[in-house]
């Protein structure tokens, strides 16, 4: 192990080490924000803000309806489907407050992938948006759940707003496919029972599971990593640690752009800015660009958090470098890798480097991430947060020194308690308290360490490894590139060859073009063989390109010539 000083390179102001068991709970350290916070905003959605006190009551009013109406249980699963809206965390903090876990479900889901998430965790109750209730209805009869909660866009709007907007989602925009779900209870019926019910407060302890979150099934079946108050406190902790140099508590606007459900999102944005008192703002539907740069122009936003093509579509737009960036301090990128190009355009526009970070839902999910002091280094993710170690292993489980590349491993309190009943799968990332994430990074003499790949997608010509991310790091450099993704396909004289697709920005663009950039930016043996255009790249509900998919839409394709 490389037992690093890695405290040696923190920003001033940082503690290498902070409290993690300073609180029971989530809910403990809730409570505590609400006394210090009140009436300051706490979430603001659609021009509608909601303070601390109001998601204090509200929460408690859910909480009371789950515990008196369904008759829950603590450590009963509620599971929680829609996107960034005021329910949210009302639903997260009432559910966590009657003592039980929250199971997030991407609304986006297919039937058969909600189905396989609701069975696998054993949700007792489904609280769903309407635009995504006629999915559910599919498998209604298949799954266990014993009751449904539905609500619509408008629900915590208020008034003739709430109505107006329910009114328009429904039936001028036509986003709420017709359903049937007899048993279902509305959001509002919810809300009026629990407010004349009373809510128990539950005492949980810190090795009591908060979250069930499953990992996006990017490789096999989906899984549920059980996160408990511990690790989700442990990581609240170390992300205010290191945001101390630059945020100060009730000054920040947060733009919550990702989605809630979303491992990133949730504790980034959702709890650590709770902790703080940040008004967060929660943006609906990011993929509407104009819309959202529209709802960006209404605030003096200090803190934005995103992904490489969150970022690059809003670059893409030309009023966005037209908005006001006085107030910004921190932006920070992850759930993917932040290309290049895609950070030193940013720091460009905004005037902010865009930092990187690193971490999967197995850890809660930081574990790694760049200063924000200005020492920040762009192609790196970092160094560990305080209170966690990392290090990097060969095939067979030896440690490497620096400089050298192998799997990313990674120690600390934030990393999950294993697999929702899957001890099988547990064994196979964990060894001991080291958890084995599948990327294979180099650290270098100065701690910071660099992501080379996903073990998995490496690509192997000729005996030489090639790496997905830095062929598409090169190809992402050229300016007629919007957004591109690498995958390695079977090739009879070097084992593999490179494949690259790619999303022009301008439609002049030639597969020549791309290749000649390439060979001044990589080596012949990196160099993509075959280059293909493509009007959009599969992605994951978060944005990030699934190269996966696009080897299932290569392999068509080839079938297809």
């Amino acid at each position: 192990m490389h037992n690093f000083p890695w405290f040696k390179f923190y920003p001033e102001g940082v503690d290498p080490e902070v409290n993690v068991t300073a609180y029971s709970s989530v809910v403990n350290l809730f409570e505590e924000s609400v006394k210090k916070f009140g009436d300051a905003i706490a979430y603001e959605c659609m021009g509608k803000k909601l303070t601390f006190n109001e998601v204090d009551q509200l929460s408690k009013n859910f909480a009371a309806y789950l515990q008196n109406d369904l008759k829950l249980k603590k450590g009963d699963k509620v599971a929680i489907q829609m996107p960034n809206c005021l329910q949210y965390p009302v639903a997260l903090f009432g559910t966590l407050r009657a003592g039980m876990v929250v199971v997030n479900a991407n609304p986006l889901y297919t039937p058969r992938e909600m189905k396989h998430q609701f069975e696998d965790s054993g949700a007792s109750v489904i609280v769903i948006m309407a635009n995504f209730a006629s999915n559910l209805e599919k498998i209604r009869h298949e799954i266990k759940a014993k009751h449904v909660i539905v609500t619509e866009l408008g629900d915590m709007l208020g008034g003739l707003k709430g109505m107006i907007v329910n009114f328009v989602v429904k039936h001028v925009k036509k986003m709420v496919p017709s359903y049937n779900l007899p048993k279902a209870v509305n959001w509002k019926t919810v809300m009026s029972k629990g407010a004349s019910s009373t809510f128990q407060r539950m005492e949980l302890t810190l090795e009591d599971t908060a979250f069930l979150q499953y990992t996006g099934g990017t490789t096999g079946v989906s899984k549920g990593a059980e996160l408990t108050h511990g690790n989700i406190v442990a990581n609240m902790q170390q992300i205010s640690a290191w945001m101390k140099p630059k945020l100060v508590e009730k000054e920040e606007v947060v733009i919550t752009a990702l989605p809630l459900y979303h491992i990133f999102a949730l504790t980034v944005n959702c709890l650590a800015m709770m902790k703080i008192g940040a008004h967060n703002v929660l943006i609906t539907n990011p993929r509407d660009i104009p819309g959202f740069i529209k709802e960006l122009s209404k605030h003096k936003f200090t803190l934005f958090t995103g992904v490489n093509t969150l970022f690059n579509g809003l670059m893409n737009n030309p009023e966005f470098s037209k908005l006001d960036f006085s107030s910004l301090k921190v932006s920070v990128g992850g759930g993917m890798a932040v290309q290049k190009a895609t950070a030193e355009k940013w720091q460009k526009i905004t005037g902010v480097p865009l930092a990187e970070g690193f971490g999967l839902t197995e850890t809660s999910p930081v574990a790694v991430c760049n200063p924000i002091d200005g020492t920040e280094r762009i192609g790196t993710i970092g160094i560990p947060v305080p209170n966690t170690d990392v290090k990097v292993i060969d095939d067979n489980g030896n440690d490497l020194p620096t400089g050298e590349k192998g799997e990313l491993c990674i120690k600390g309190p934030q990393v999950m308690k294993g697999y929702w009943n899957r001890p099988d799968e547990t064994a196979k990332v964990m060894d001991g308290e080291w958890f084995k994430t599948g990327d294979i990074a180099v650290i270098d003499d100065d701690g910071f360490i660099k992501i080379v790949d996903r073990k998995k997608e490496m690509i192997l010509v000729s005996g030489f490894n090639v790496y997905p991310n830095e062929v598409e790091n090169a190809i992402a450099m050229h300016p007629k590139v919007l957004e591109t993704g690498v995958i390695g396909m079977p090739d009879e004289k070097s084992t593999e060859k490179v494949v690259a697709y790619i999303v022009p920005k301008d439609k002049s663009l030639t597969a020549e073009e791309i290749i000649s950039h390439c060979r001044e930016e990589l080596t012949n043996y990196k160099v993509p063989k075959e280059v293909y255009f493509t009007d959009e790249l599969p992605k994951t509900n978060v944005g990030k390109i699934l190269r996966r998919k696009i080897k299932e839409m290569h392999e068509k394709k080839v079938e297809q010539a």
